[in-house]
């Protein structure tokens, strides 16, 4: 879900949020106003007293909004199946300030999906991804939503997320469709 308007929200309980783009983690209070700006992949970027922060989706309840329901698997799903499911849970993550999802954004260099070496039936997911700047202070932010969706997925026991800057993001990176988007071909 994407939303381009500027939905009001109010907060109705003590929120965990993350200033963007400075990546600092604050608390919200209850009553606190503001819009939502960005909601995708489940959480919400959201507009308060002149700054926007990020809010994670686990939290979705304190604006007023319905969690994700929990992923599931069909009864003896494949190795193809999960990996399918992989991809599809990285175009769940987005950066708060861009409305593009990692995967089409260019910053997922390499995903793949091993048996886990001790727990049998179950898998370690192995992601190494980029920022679209080095000084990004969403990048810690980026990184656990990456493994945290991945981990959400059953039979995904465990997922090792490597941020690295070789080679550098450029524009170039993106999908056909991302740089339509935003205006960058």
């Amino acid at each position: 879900m994407y939303s381009r308007s500027s939905e009001p929200v109010r907060f109705e309980r003590d929120c965990p949020a993350v200033l963007v783009p400075q990546g600092d983690h604050v608390t919200l209070p209850v009553g606190s106003a503001g819009y939502i700006t960005q909601a995708l992949g489940g959480s919400y970027t959201v507009f308060v007293d002149g700054n926007l922060f990020r809010i994670a989706g686990q939290d979705a309840d304190a604006i007023g909004k319905e969690p994700i329901p929990p992923l599931e698997l069909p009864e003896g799903a494949s190795i193809g199946d999960v990996e399918r499911m992989m991809w599809n849970q990285l175009r769940t993550c987005f950066d708060p300030e861009i409305p593009i999802n990692v995967v089409d954004l260019g910053l997922i260099y390499e995903a793949t999906l091993d048996p886990h070496p001790e727990k049998d039936g179950e898998y370690l997911a192995s992601v190494r991804m980029t920022l679209t700047a080095p000084g990004c202070g969403m990048g810690d932010i980026l990184v656990a939503d990456v493994r945290d969706a991945l981990e959400l997925i059953p039979t995904i026991a465990e997922a090792d997320v490597e941020l690295v800057f070789d080679p550098p993001w450029n524009q170039h990176m993106m999908s056909e469709a991302a740089r339509l988007e935003t205006g960058m071909f």
